[in-house]
């Protein structure tokens, strides 16, 4: 009888643990941020500065317990033409997912509007946080999404690795 007794508050404490371990992941650290993204900027190629550029009806969600929590979507009326003629574009960029509760920012779909061409990638930020670089999406539809993607420091800096000169002071305070 005591077995069983001890297996039913080990069973019952693990299911109360994933509860609210899977609880924190989805929905605990995540808030709904406003203030802090009025606008929307992108790496000028003239200037290699943030330029904010037109955009509108922004959401985002945001968690101050990693700086890679940061997801948005907004729309725009930019062309992809005068964007691309404009500012820094990437390469390869590969969206977060986000919690399912968060609607407008579908992973999948963005990927997969890049694999097809109708979506481009552009550097919003280097560095909003150490080794932390902003990636705004746009679609040709006018929608886009931002997210926050570990680059060449950060990953160095995370993963051990010696970071060297070319990487900013990291701030720990």
């Amino acid at each position: 009888m005591k077995g069983k007794i001890v297996g039913i508050v080990i069973l019952s404490s693990a299911l109360i643990a994933g509860a609210v371990l899977y609880y924190l992941q989805i929905y605990g650290f995540y808030e709904e941020v406003s203030a802090e993204v009025s606008e929307v900027r992108l790496v000028s190629l003239v200037t290699d500065e943030p330029e904010p550029i037109r955009a509108e009806a922004i959401e985002a969600i945001d968690a101050d317990s990693s700086p890679i929590r940061f997801r948005a979507c907004f729309q725009t009326s930019a062309s992809l033409p005068m964007l691309t003629e404009t500012y820094v574009g990437l390469e390869r960029a590969t969206p977060r997912n986000a919690p399912p509760w968060f609607d407008c920012f579908d992973a999948d779909a963005i990927a997969a509007e890049m694999r097809a061409g109708t979506a481009l990638s552009f550097l919003g930020e280097k560095n909003v946080a150490f080794g932390v670089d902003r990636i705004v999406v746009i679609t040709d539809e006018g929608r886009g999404y931002i997210w926050h993607e570990l680059n060449d420091c950060g990953e160095k800096a995370y993963d051990g690795t010696i970071v060297g000169e070319e990487c900013p002071r990291r701030d720990d305070s």
